[in-house]
């Protein structure tokens, strides 16, 4: 907002900035990258197919939910809980209201006006205040989706007889995500609030002084939230894609090791 030479108030046109740099790329390339994302998503979860090969599991279908009143996509009954945790995001909320609802679209940037800015209090943001607990749901999903990755190690339908045990590259796939996932998860805001931030005195008592411990860990992950989170988005996508080709014959799971 600047004052006009008459002293009346007057807002900037959108996008208006003193700024040199290219300020834009950043919102723009967020934008293309969630669209990207989305729509595969969206298709692959429809898609209901090539999920599933021998001992692997896409996770957009884990934990696999098969009822006989169902009858679409499994991957539907359970793609809302991390969909619900990510959107919810302090990050991506950051990232999202820049690149679509350009609220601002970037630091000393004008952003759009057509509506009073009213926080999160208001119908569809005040949903954001349910991230704590999609981040309890979530945390199941993960420990889910690490199962599935311990999986991979053994042969198909001989889990832990440890002279099946094998590493294919699958494995590799698997367990790179749910690290990455676990980057993420653990390092989100809602976490740290829970494991410390919520307490008032770190110094009163030793079970405080231990939460100070974990907080301060949990803490070192949160500087780097947005690295995690578009890491994991990419690492959940590509485990996908790389069970699907898997699937469909494209691509064969190379056994690195095996026991046997």
């Amino acid at each position: 907002m600047t004052e006009s030479t008459s002293g009346v108030a007057t807002h900037k046109p959108l996008g208006s900035t003193e700024r040199s740099d290219n300020w834009w790329l950043e919102p723009a390339s967020i934008a293309v990258g969630f669209a990207i994302f989305i729509i595969y998503a969206t298709f692959r979860a429809f898609e209901n197919q090539y999920y599933e090969v021998g001992n692997l599991l896409s996770p957009f279908y884990s934990p696999k939910l098969e009822f006989s009143w169902w009858h679409w996509s499994p991957a539907i009954l359970i793609l809302w809980i991390p969909a619900g945790f990510r959107a919810t995001c302090y990050y991506y909320r950051k990232a999202y209201y820049r690149s679509y609802f350009v609220t601002p679209p970037a630091c000393a940037v004008s952003g759009y006006k057509g509506f009073k800015y009213s926080g999160e209090t208001k119908f569809p943001f005040v949903f954001q205040n349910v991230h704590r607990y999609m981040f309890y749901l979530a945390t199941i999903v993960l420990a889910i989706l690490w199962w599935d990755a311990l999986m991979t190690l053994f042969k198909p339908g001989r889990f832990f007889h440890f002279g099946d045990f094998q590493v294919s590259v699958g494995t590799l796939v698997y367990f790179a995500n749910v690290i990455l996932l676990s980057g993420y998860s653990f390092g989100c805001h809602a976490f740290r609030h829970l494991i410390g931030g919520r307490l008032d005195c770190f110094s009163c008592g030793e079970q405080a002084k231990t939460s100070l411990s974990f907080w301060d860990k949990v803490s070192k992950l949160n500087e780097h939230h947005q690295l995690w989170a578009w890491l994991s988005l990419f690492s959940v996508g590509f485990a996908d894609v790389y069970t699907t080709l898997v699937a469909r014959g494209v691509w064969k799971d190379i056994i690195l090791f095996s026991a046997s």
